[in-house]
């Protein structure tokens, strides 16, 4: 078993723990009220987009989600929430530097022996839920259900529901469809981009990921006999037979969003596998991204 296997079907017991352990951390997190920014960089800015999404939708104040280069410091915000598994992505740690002593700043990370843990105001520590994989999988839904349990909205039917994606088999013919094509709404769109994500690093493949209505906005005619188009979360309206009409594969997300992105990163593994590539050792790719002057 790879290392990526091992650590993406151990996200139960992760999700479970930090749930439990969320009211402990109440006092690094942002307060209702707060306006908030949320950065990170590859999957964690992805994270940072569905946390930022729920967030907001749940009536705790203005929250927007950037990735760090991309962070602007003309605005100003209560809190900086920073997510970095590594703890020393150079883009992170260049947003928490120029904030110190302006903005209050919170970084959730998995290895506390890292230059992150002097370079925020708060630190939440999710050590558990490290992984040798240069693919991140349980550190980014481990810190997503630290947020969404803190908001009030993780349940146990959610870690049944990742059990369940684990044990399900993947739909028949997805494994050797050509491109793939993932779809949200809302704050699913990006776990969208998290699973499209997923599946370039892991296994090369053709992918793509929207928000559900503007895949007909064009996107829609690369669908074909071959593709697959995955929806995380309720479809639009009709969108499914559209799909379907053009002769491609429809996956519908029926699981919890998050744990349909579990589903995902099965499909990862097992294109990796059919491909007969290590997704251990994606391409081009490192643990973290350290930037030299």
């Amino acid at each position: 078993m790879s290392h990526v296997e091992d650590e993406l079907t151990s996200q139960p017991e992760c999700w479970t723990r930090v749930a439990a352990d969320a009211a402990g951390h109440g006092g690094a997190l942002p307060a209702p009220g707060e306006r908030v920014a949320i950065v990170g960089c590859g999957t964690s800015y992805f994270m940072a987009q569905a946390a930022a999404a729920l967030r907001e939708g749940a009536g705790q104040g203005e929250t927007d989600a950037f990735a760090a280069s991309e962070f602007p410091h003309g605005r100003s915000y209560d809190r900086v929430l920073a997510l970095t598994r590594s703890g020393t992505t150079t883009e992170v740690l260049d947003v928490l530097d120029r904030l110190k002593g302006r903005t209050r700043t919170t970084a959730v990370t998995a290895d506390p022996g890292t230059p992150v843990m002097s370079a925020a105001d708060d630190v939440v520590v999710l050590d558990y839920a490290d992984e040798r994989s240069v693919v991140q999988t349980r550190f980014a839904t481990t810190a997503l259900t630290l947020l969404r349990a803190h908001l009030g909205l993780h349940t146990d039917a959610v870690v049944a529901d990742a059990r369940t994606a684990l044990s399900q088999l993947l739909p028949e013919g997805l494994v050797d469809c050509t491109q793939f094509t993932f779809l949200g709404r809302g704050w699913t769109v990006g776990l969208a981009n998290e699973a499209g994500l997923k599946m370039r690093e892991a296994s090369l493949s053709w992918t793509e990921a929207y928000p559900a209505m503007e895949y007909r906005h064009g996107p829609i005619s690369i669908t074909t006999q071959g593709t697959a188009t995955w929806m995380l979360g309720r479809a639009p309206e009709g969108l499914a037979d559209q799909v379907r009409a053009t002769g491609g594969l429809w996956v519908d997300g029926g699981l919890d969003p998050l744990a349909e992105l579990v589903r995902a990163q099965r499909l990862a593994v097992a294109v990796a596998a059919a491909r007969g590539l290590d997704p251990d050792q994606p391409r081009h790719l490192t643990r973290s991204v350290i930037l030299t002057p």
